[in-house]
């Protein structure tokens, strides 16, 4: 019964945000943002396309690079709010939503344990301390967009680019509201963060490669864990059309 009022809840919040969402949605997919970050760098040249599925509806997103062995070299780009944890619907303490810093670890968990910095409160999320430098965020995408970035400096022959994606409320059958009672964390997720990657061989480079999904994370961010099973996640497999990524030496 809960998972039926959230759902009609959900549902007359977005008609009320718009008499057509879903022409939103499509908007939303069709239309491309251009975000650079770390212009800077003296490494190799990295261009991520993100073409947004039918599901995309507001994500928040993180784009970095791991070595071969899956060991985390840097990020590329992440939100500014979770770049310093401070989100423009942070707190509602008042009973007026106002932007706070917020503590979201169920939002990005693979990229932030990745990222392996621990804050005050123990948890593998940026917040206003221990921010991501501005160089690696910015204005968060709302639509679908090309990322431009460079690495700080030159890569291995052979690393990953990494890509992870996230969603408020998008429950199914299988992640339903009530599967961790009383989590406040996953109360915000319902289906976890889907992970995507590809290899990229500096000696044999392709002209694009495709990021594949490769799991998801945990779905209240306790840990780093990579759950490779895809089975029970719907819609969150559909933010995404498909992620494209070329690289110039």
């Amino acid at each position: 019964m809960r998972y039926i009022i959230i759902t009609i809840i959900a549902s007359l919040l977005l008609t009320s945000c718009s008499p057509k969402p879903s022409a939103v949605r499509l908007a939303q997919r069709q239309t491309f943002t251009d975000v650079v970050t770390n212009p800077a760098g003296e490494g190799q040249e990295i261009e991520l396309r993100f073409y947004g599925g039918p599901s995309l509806y507001y994500p928040l997103m993180a784009v970095w690079l791991e070595d071969e062995e899956g060991e985390y070299i840097q990020t590329l780009f992440v939100p500014r709010a979770i770049a310093i944890g401070v989100f423009k619907y942070g707190s509602n303490a008042t009973g007026k939503w106002i932007e706070a810093a917020k503590r979201a670890p169920q939002t990005l968990p693979f990229w932030s344990h990745r990222r392996g910095i621990r804050a005050s409160d123990g948890l593998y999320m940026p917040d206003p301390d221990n921010p991501v430098a501005d160089a690696y965020s910015g204005a968060t995408p709302v639509t679908s967009f090309v990322l431009k970035s460079r690495a700080d400096n030159p890569l291995p022959s052979r690393f990953r680019v990494m890509f992870e994606v996230n969603q408020n409320w998008d429950w199914n059958e299988y992640w339903t509201n009530d599967k961790y009672p009383g989590n406040r964390n996953y109360l915000f997720n319902a289906q976890p963060a889907v992970v995507y990657e590809s290899i990229i061989d500096l000696d044999d480079l392709k002209e694009r490669y495709l990021l594949k999904p490769v799991g998801h994370s945990h779905p209240t961010g306790e840990t780093g864990e990579l759950f490779t099973d895809l089975s029970t996640i719907t819609t969150a497999l559909q933010i995404a059309d498909s992620i494209v990524v070329t690289v110039k030496k």
